[in-house]
């Protein structure tokens, strides 16, 4: 059987052509002595007509059969504009059975009421559906314009290995036993890290890798425990050379999917991030950026902002802009909720309409102090200004949760736009509390700025580093840095992070060797194609853009994997289920 055209091929040109389609039954209407079949396959859809002397070789087909049907091509009387075939249809003279089908457990068709669980489960027929497959196919669009604009660019494409060490930092490492080691373990990669660096000191220059990524976390709308990321690294080169790259990468993608050219990525350090958006990877098609106030109320007759102030807190102020009518006093208590969620103690306002006062701080503040803060934010009737005040982490991200929330509830962000910004100089540490200590806050390979050297052991908490993101209308897109090249300073990093001698050699002992022979100044990335494809796309959900999903639970309800193996084969393993006293 050889179809010789698509479901989603045949034009008002190709009129009179005999023609073999070949596709899945999306929808059969009998009109008597007539039936037409809307045949589908990946490309469209095309309408086969059964007249009266043909009708009985369709008498037994239903939806989702698969046929085989021959027939000519002819210009249809009243053409179907919803569909790009809708000027023909094809008089079928023969017809086909390949596979027969059950009735569906879900409805194959662009609008389905079928819940996430059941197309999850039948995720072979939710492909099936336009919102689903086109979604796959921009993804595949998008790792080929990657592919074209690195390789034009001298870069190799090169893969790395799946199973590999285990190592510390960031998530949880997806483990796999090794039957000829017994009691070890193969690691899945969280990302090519070392890897793509050893290949950097192995001479290769310049590496891309469409690589898989596994991490045992939790997930949410955005994230699966397997994950693809574009992998880039470069030798020889610093910031400025890899932000031109992968610039140049994402033109090329908005370009040929979105037709969007002109794209800027405008560059914000990550303390200034914090300090305008309250988040590092701040939604940018919206102003509305925060102000301290905090030297406004360092002598306040308010006792909550002069306590906190003297206490070392600061006071961060968000100004919505002519939308009084939009925010009520439940709007207000429901956001004093929602603050506390970032663990902030509350969230103060003033609404300033008819040249005059009113809201929570109306009462609490007096007349000099509004004035004060009206002349500084330069309020204007109608507007509303909400404040924090806490310690500097907690009111920088709980006031830029509550930007992000209005600029999606009062619809301030422009939905057609995409605005992209690199994070740059990310702090070098972050502190743990269950680990009482400084643990990377990117990983243990990034470079410090060369101003903030002599911090890295002595000033963990003001120490920052060559790490960047570029974000995307409020995602992450990417994360990257220059990379540590020389061995002395990445014994000072190790240093500062407390291993020992003993774990740093158990860690990274291979990777650590390969330094002593020569390695290049080199930086890179690992952009997440997912979360890419996503905004493409127009989706919230990461399910939407991976073939085969799994839940939040990282269960996949296809497969009904992850489940138990037989005793025979853990035995040949060398491992034992412990089991509880209540099983």
């Amino acid at each position: 059987m050889n179809r010789d055209h698509t479901c989603g091929e045949l034009r008002k040109a190709d009129e009179g052509k005999h023609v073999r389609l070949a596709g899945w039954v999306a929808k059969r209407r009998n009109l008597g002595a007539i039936v037409f079949i809307d045949l589908r396959d990946r490309y469209g859809i095309t309408q086969i007509t059964f007249d009266e002397n043909h009708a009985d070789l369709v008498k037994d087909v239903r939806n989702e059969y698969v046929i085989e049907v021959e027939g000519t091509v002819s210009v249809k009387e009243n053409p179907n504009p919803k569909l790009e075939t809708g000027e023909i249809e094809v008089l079928a003279e023969t017809c086909k059975v390949l596979s027969a089908a059950k009735t569906t457990p879900m409805i194959i068709a662009d609008e389905t009421d079928a819940l996430e669980e059941l197309r999850l489960k039948y995720r072979y027929l939710d492909i099936r559906r336009n919102p689903i497959k086109d979604k796959l196919i921009m993804r595949d669009k998008v790792a080929t314009i990657v592919r074209d604009v690195l390789h034009k660019d001298d870069f190799v494409e090169v893969e790395t290995p799946i199973l590999s060490k285990s190592t510390p930092e960031g998530a949880r490492d997806y483990l796999v036993p090794s039957r000829l080691f017994k009691g070890k373990f193969y690691a899945l990669p969280q990302s090519p890290q070392q890897y793509k660096q050893l290949l950097m000191i192995g001479g290769m220059d310049r590496y891309f890798q469409i690589a898989r990524c596994f991490r045992d976390e939790d997930l949410r709308a955005d994230r699966q425990p397997e994950f693809t990321q574009i992998d880039i690294e470069m030798s020889f080169a610093d910031e400025e050379d890899i932000f031109t790259e992968v610039e140049k990468v994402m033109k090329a993608i908005f370009k040929e999917i979105k037709g969007v050219n002109g794209l800027t990525f405008p560059r914000i350090k990550y303390v200034d991030a914090m300090n305008l958006y309250g988040s590092d990877k701040p939604d940018l098609r919206f102003g509305n950026e925060m102000a301290d106030v905090t030297e406004l109320f360092a002598n306040s007759a308010f006792k909550v902002f002069n306590d906190n102030v003297s206490n070392g807190g600061i006071i961060k102020a968000l100004v919505i802009k002519g939308k009084n009518d939009k925010l009520s006093r439940k709007k207000f208590d429901e956001l004093t909720e929602f603050v506390k969620i970032y663990k902030a103690k509350g969230l103060a306002y003033l609404k300033y309409d008819k040249d005059e006062f009113a809201g929570s701080l109306n009462n609490a503040l007096p007349q000099e102090e509004k004035e004060a803060l009206k002349d500084y934010l330069k309020l204007e009737n109608g507007d509303t200004v909400l404040m924090v005040a806490d310690k500097k982490a907690i009111a920088q991200v709980a006031l830029g949760a509550v930007r992000k929330k209005l600029g999606e509830e009062l619809e301030l962000i422009d939905q057609n736009k995409y605005a992209f910004a690199w994070i740059t100089e990310f702090p070098m540490y972050e502190y743990s509390e269950e680990e009482n200590r400084w643990v990377s806050a990117h990983h243990p390979f990034t470079a410090p700025r060369d101003e903030d050297v002599d911090k890295l052991t002595t000033d963990q908490e003001n120490c920052y580093s060559r790490a960047y993101d570029l974000v995307l209308n409020g995602y992450e897109l990417l994360s990257g840095s220059v990379r540590i090249h020389d061995s002395l300073m990445q014994a000072k990093v190790f240093d500062a992070l407390g291993l020992t001698k003993e774990q740093i050699k158990n860690k990274f002992g291979f990777f650590i060797e390969a330094f002593d022979y020569g390695a290049p100044p080199h930086c890179g990335v690992g952009i997440g194609l997912e979360r890419l494809v996503m905004i493409l796309t127009g989706t919230d959900n990461i399910k939407d853009v991976v073939a085969f999903p799994k839940t939040a639970s990282a269960y996949c309800l296809m497969s009904d994997a992850p489940n138990v193996v037989d005793e025979d084969q853990l035995k040949f393993l060398g491992i034992e289920i412990s089991k509880s006293e209540e099983e």
